[in-house]
C-alpha cells in the first residue's frame, strides 16, 4: 500500500503528477475557461475524471461534453483535446503504464 499524504493544490494551469510507480501514474489536469489544451497523444492508456468545470473532448471520430462526473478512456496513441472550455476545468488523470513509461510521445 502506498498512502498519498500532503499532496496539496495542483498547479493553476497544466498537470501535476502526484503518483508515479512503474505501472500507474496519477495527477491533476486544469485548464482555465477559454484556455487551450496543447497535448499530444501519450504512449500510454489515460482515464480522465472531470472533477469541476464544463468543456468538450474530442477525437478523430468522436466529440463529448463534459462535466464533473464524466469519466473519459483514451486509448493510447489516440488524438484527444479537450476544446470549449466554458468553465474552469479540473480532471484527474490516470495513466497505465505510468505516462512515458513506453517512451515519449
Amino acid at each position: 500500500m502506498k498512502v498519498i499524504a500532503g499532496v496539496g493544490v495542483a498547479a493553476p494551469t497544466g498537470y501535476t503528477e502526484h503518483l508515479r510507480v512503474p505501472d500507474l501514474s496519477f495527477g491533476t489536469y486544469r485548464i482555465p475557461a477559454g484556455g487551450v489544451d496543447g497535448q499530444g497523444p501519450h504512449t500510454e492508456d489515460e482515464v480522465y475524471v472531470v472533477v469541476a468545470g464544463r468543456a468538450r473532448i474530442v477525437t478523430p471520430d468522436d466529440a463529448a461534453d463534459v462535466a464533473p462526473g464524466s469519466v473519459i478512456f483514451v486509448p493510447a496513441h489516440e488524438e484527444h483535446r479537450f476544446v470549449d472550455v466554458t468553465e474552469d476545468l479540473t480532471v484527474l488523470v490516470f495513466f497505465g503504464p505510468a505516462e512515458y513509461a513506453r517512451g515519449p510521445a
